[in-house]
């Protein structure tokens, strides 16, 4: 009795500053016509709607969290016009405490460890980055630093100047929590499991983690939904990273509104964390291939994200794109689809695999969006991490061959 008494109160203190979810509703909308599109639409140009699926395509569920507030004229505007919906999750708020639940409860472990049965905050990312730099012949650095003060850390596997370079990053939009946790198994095969050692022997890995840093822990301490940057502005805080990259800025997809979280930011690169890894990647030899981790929803997408425009290499990427959803079904059969990103979700400009491609001089370049949570959304229990991060690894082990092939 007494643990659990002191555990209430901790939750009860720890919870002071965090933005609660109560009441808010995560809707699964059907969309089947082109009616039901443009509703869709307007509702994800409206600030006080949060989309969490990313898709374009007729047919597919969209789920979307809608405040208390606004449910029931949003109900009523789904069934004016027809569109099937259903009810995903009643509270959002307490999915988001059952996660803190679990992720208190998990087990402890060493410092400069990791393990893939919780996410990880930053400082134990950090600290294993740090023991593997000790440990093994890998190079640990920092690109810069964020808003807030934090190391943008980086890891280096493989140095050889003449060999190809993939270059991955995870966590550029906040709250998709399971992309550092890929990330961090990718880097835990590649370097502690012997069987791998070849795969740094033909190629340079270039890993970031967590790419914005300030944004991750924030999900951790106050706003599980948080998804921009932390910097300061006139109204509201944080730009969406991933639409503050100069190539193509400011375009489709995008929101001059400093409060939306696609929030485009005052001009490109304007985020420390942006122009950090800009001229970070700007210095790096033979890129080829670049991949960002995010989540959710089972997607291989490639540019261009800007516009309904097709890369000149597109049946290149294209197949590359399919060998890597082929290898990662092949485990547990898990499907992606695979295609243009503007084309199977929506533009948006402003995208780091865009500016990768058309900057960045990685020809092949992806967004792979993971897997979610089911019913839970971005909220992917704990206990799914091992089964994504291992078949998505033979997706990325994939994509590796075809580099190496090339």
């Amino acid at each position: 009795m007494k643990g659990t008494a002191l555990f209430v109160i901790f939750l009860a203190v720890a919870s002071a500053d965090i933005f609660r979810y109560d009441g808010y509703k995560v809707y699964q909308v059907i969309p089947t016509n082109e009616i039901h599109a443009e509703v869709l639409k307007v509702f994800r140009e409206n600030e006080e709607y949060d989309f969490w699926s990313k898709t374009n395509i007729l047919g597919e569920s969209v789920n979307i969290m809608v405040k208390p507030a606004l449910q029931n004229s949003f109900v009523k505007i789904l069934e004016t016009n027809k569109i099937e919906y259903s009810i995903l999750i009643d509270d959002a708020e307490s999915v988001f405490q059952e996660e803190r639940l679990r992720q208190t409860r998990a087990p402890k472990i060493e410092k400069g460890k990791i393990s893939f049965d919780k996410y990880h905050r930053y400082e134990d990312i950090q600290a294993y980055l740090e023991r593997l730099q000790v440990d093994y012949p890998v190079k640990v650095g920092t690109i810069g630093k964020s808003y807030e003060g934090r190391e943008l850390s980086y890891i280096q596997i493989g140095d050889n100047p003449n060999n190809p370079t993939i270059v991955l990053d995870g966590a550029i939009h906040a709250r998709e929590w399971i992309a550092p946790a890929m990330a961090l198994y990718l880097i835990q095969q590649l370097v502690e499991n012997e069987e791998y050692a070849y795969l740094s022997e033909n190629a340079n890995w270039v890993i970031i983690p967590v790419l914005n840093p300030d944004g991750y822990e924030y999900t951790h301490t106050n706003n599980r939904m948080w998804r921009k940057t932390r910097s300061r502005g006139n109204t509201c805080y944080g730009v969406d990273a991933n639409r503050n990259f100069g190539y193509v800025w400011g375009g489709l997809g995008t929101s001059s509104n400093e409060c939306s979280d696609i929030y485009h930011g005052p001009y490109a690169h304007s985020e420390p964390e942006v122009a950090a890894f800009t001229d970070f990647v700007l210095g790096l030899n033979n890129v080829e291939l670049y991949i960002a981790l995010h989540s959710y929803g089972q997607w291989v997408i490639y540019p261009w994200g800007y516009d309904f425009i097709l890369p000149d290499n597109v049946d290149d990427i294209h197949y590359l794109g399919e060998r890597i959803a082929d290898a990662i079904k092949s485990v547990k059969g898990t499907s992606y689809t695979v295609g243009n990103s503007a084309i199977l979700l929506y533009p948006a400009a402003g995208c780091s695999d865009d500016w990768m491609k058309g900057a960045g001089g990685a020809d092949l370049s992806y967004t792979l969006e993971l897997p979610g949570g089911g019913s839970q959304g971005f909220d992917l229990p704990a206990s799914r991490i091992y089964d994504v991060v291992i078949e998505t690894f033979q997706g990325i082990l994939a994509a590796y061959e075809y580099i190496v092939e090339k």
